[in-house]
């Protein structure tokens, strides 16, 4: 059986990607400031530019996924 959307949101705040964490993605880093939530068919976070340059909402990479549903990368 599948984890549901809520699970896999879970997980993954479990893993580092939860409210007031420092994340590096896509080669930059950043500073979550919302809980992973569901978006656009995949899981997001609402994310502080590090630089300064504002807020912008950010797509979890499916591999950060995957660890969240507990699979393997294929």
């Amino acid at each position: 059986m599948s984890p549901s959307i809520a699970d896999i949101c879970a997980s993954v705040k479990r893993l580092g990607y939860g409210m007031s964490q420092r994340i590096r993605l896509y080669g930059e880093d950043f500073d979550v400031i919302s809980d992973p939530f569901p978006e656009a068919g995949g899981i997001a976070v609402s994310v502080k530019d590090r630089k300064g340059r504002g807020i912008r909402v950010v797509q979890l990479p499916e591999t950060v996924l995957q660890s969240g549903r507990g699979t393997k990368a294929a």
